[in-house]
């Protein structure tokens, strides 16, 4: 691995060409004058192209060798004779240059490489929900067809857009606020769409007054939401057990810690089921 360098440098330009001065200016004798940053020398992309590991903004030299440092602790996971895995670290670090994003956690990403998962922990949780679904091979067709629809219904409009190793308890509550919400509005909705069909069947056809009337009810109707079916009490806890089964695969498979928030979420109680007699 060759050895990373600091380097300091000021926005300070010449006067006659207006060129910056680079690291020529005078003024960066001054400790207190300009900006450090850090250059690495990456292993070249698969196709042989050289890659650099650069950023600058730094305000101390300490600062700057402590990310040099950093850089070259991730480089230094694979071992010399492993290519492949050197390539796999410089293509991480070239994304956090491109992407302007902080290095990543050393003690993850080395977790990540040992046990040969992709170094990427940008995983959404939609994306995750679509691998486990796909992987579920023994599913009976009801049993697929619930857990999809959970998944395209409420998982994936609420959660989707979220980083798998991001999700938080929190997160998975404002859910299920969100639905109860929903399902007060749907209740509301369906009530005025049931009055106004009531009075529908009950004005006669005959008379031009009547036939009038029955004429604004159904363009009433027509522009209400239909009728709707709300998401019950009884129906979010498998929503939530969804959730939980493909979180606790994606911890089996070390894709995400082992904490599935899914299991610390608390709902509100459903009516049971009337016994049969």
């Amino acid at each position: 691995m060759k050895k990373g360098t600091i380097t300091r440098r000021c926005r300070c330009t010449d006067p006659e060409t207006g060129k910056d001065l680079g690291a020529s200016c005078p003024k960066l004798q001054s400790r207190r004058h300009g900006t450090f940053g850090v250059f690495q020398e990456l292993d070249p992309a698969q196709d042989g192209r050289r890659r650099r590991f650069r950023r600058g903004g730094f305000e101390t030299s300490t600062k700057a060798q402590e990310e040099l440092g950093k850089v070259r602790a991730l480089m230094a996971i694979p071992e010399e004779d492993d290519a492949w895995g050197r390539t796999q670290i410089s293509d991480l670090l070239e994304d956090c240059v491109k992407e302007k994003t902080p290095l990543p956690d050393y003690d993850e990403t080395r977790r990540r490489f040992q046990t040969g998962q992709s170094l990427n922990s940008k995983t959404t949780v939609g994306e995750w929900l679509d691998t486990w679904l796909a992987g579920r091979k023994r599913l009976r067709r009801g049993g697929a067809s619930r857990y999809e629809c959970d998944i395209r219904v409420h998982l994936k409009p609420h959660l989707g857009h979220l980083r798998l190793d991001k999700l938080r308890v929190h997160h998975i509550d404002k859910m299920f606020d969100a639905i109860n919400e929903r399902n007060i509005e749907i209740q509301e909705q369906n009530a005025q769409r049931r009055a106004v069909a009531d009075e529908l069947k009950a004005t006669p056809n005959k008379g031009a007054e009547n036939r009038a009337r029955r004429k604004w009810f159904r363009a009433q109707l027509d522009a209400m939401p239909p009728f709707r079916r709300v998401t019950g009490l009884n129906t979010q806890p498998h929503i939530r057990d969804t959730l939980r089964a493909a979180l606790n695969v994606a911890i089996a498979q070390q894709v995400m810690p082992a904490f599935n928030p899914a299991a610390h979420v608390e709902l509100l109680p459903g009516t049971k089921p009337k016994a049969l007699v």
